[in-house]
């Protein structure tokens, strides 16, 4: 039986690319629906029975698991669930499950919100405060520090199989010039984006929309520095 496109609503920022970059990967059908989280689309009344944290990305299945639609929200319980679904990019093996979800996790509960404050406090808070742009800049870069360490001994974060950690990760580290980080004492981190960079569907997801993005930080992406470049 054919898949009927997933509906993913969405707007291009690290948390929307984790399940466009997912869904290219899985090589399932879809449709876009954009929320433009500048205009307030997250919080509109339809949005909401979708969504109920008013949060992008979210995803309606019509082919759910009883036979009957299924809306997911929150980007590691769409990437959890429609790697079941596929029964693809979780790994082989019971342990392989548990480290795809340690650094699923990871980035949900860790580099996601800081990176997203460091983000915040550097680019968009009305007021300078000095003491929040250090802190999280700082705790960006420790997470940094722990994702390159593991990468040391791993060819991508759960092992040697890329899988939807990575896809969670890697929109957020690929911002890490925005974040004002650096690459020259992380180089398997650098490898590591350099590697994901490649994959042909992995750019296609970073790309869906990529022209609507307003600040751009990014710049090793969009002078493909690590590859071709169909952002």
């Amino acid at each position: 039986m054919s898949q009927s496109p997933i509906d993913l609503y969405y707007w291009p920022t690290p948390n929307g690319w984790k399940v466009s970059i997912a869904l290219e990967e899985m090589g399932l059908p879809y449709s876009t629906h954009l929320i433009n989280i500048g205009n307030g689309d997250q919080f509109a009344p339809e949005f909401l029975k979708i969504a109920p944290h008013n949060r992008m990305p979210a995803i309606v299945d019509p082919d759910g698991p009883d036979g009957t639609a299924l809306s997911v929200f929150e980007s590691g319980a769409i990437l959890s669930y429609l790697a079941r679904k596929t029964g693809s990019f979780m790994g082989k093996t019971a342990r392989d499950r548990v480290a795809v979800e340690e650094w699923l996790m990871w980035q949900m509960g860790g580099l996601g919100p800081m990176a997203g404050q460091t983000h915040h406090f550097l680019k968009y808070a009305p007021e300078d405060i000095a003491y929040a742009k250090d802190r999280y800049r700082k705790e960006t870069a420790r997470l940094y520090g722990v994702l390159d360490r593991r990468l040391a001994d791993n060819e991508y974060v759960a092992g040697d199989f890329y899988s939807i950690a990575d896809m969670a990760i890697w929109g957020w580290a690929s911002l890490w010039e925005g974040q004002e980080q650096t690459l020259e004492d992380k180089p398997h981190m650098a490898r590591w984006l350099k590697q994901c960079w490649a994959r042909p569907a992995l750019r296609r997801g970073r790309a869906l929309f990529a022209d609507l993005r307003g600040d751009r930080s990014d710049t090793w992406v969009q002078n493909d520095l690590f590859g071709p470049n169909d952002a």
